[in-house]
């Protein structure tokens, strides 16, 4: 009998299948997100470095009063913009995006969206 891998199994293949391809620079990094059942979190890493520039995440100090439920699409939007805040002021205006072997839709798309809207192109 041939067994499905888990959802998170897949998750795992599709990250590495997209980490093959999508690679940050010091000119673009590379704008990584990653949820868990309760958090949103996302870093801006410069990968030829091996430097983190910037991250957001619902369980910043910034954040802990704002949000009320800390994994749905308005924390994401939240996280998405602190973290192209944060990239602005280091310096960071473009970037690529890492989904994470996410479906690029609700949580992801929203904190993509966010980012933007902040001003980080992508």
């Amino acid at each position: 009998m041939i067994r499905k891998p888990s959802s998170a199994a897949a998750r795992t293949k599709r990250h590495g299948r997209i980490r093959n391809k999508v690679t940050g620079t010091a000119a673009r990094p590379r704008l990584a997100v990653f949820r868990s059942e309760s958090h949103i979190y996302a870093q801006v890493i410069d990968d030829v470095a091996g430097h983190t520039l910037a991250s957001a995440s619902t369980v910043d100090k910034e954040l802990k009063g704002k949000l009320e439920i800390t994994s749905n699409t308005d924390a994401a939007k939240v996280v998405g913009e602190l973290v192209a805040r944060r990239a602005l002021n280091k310096g960071v205006s473009e970037v690529v995006f890492d989904r994470g072997g996410y479906i690029y839709h609700g949580k992801i798309k929203a904190l993509a969206d966010a980012a933007r809207e902040t001003g980080l192109v992508f």
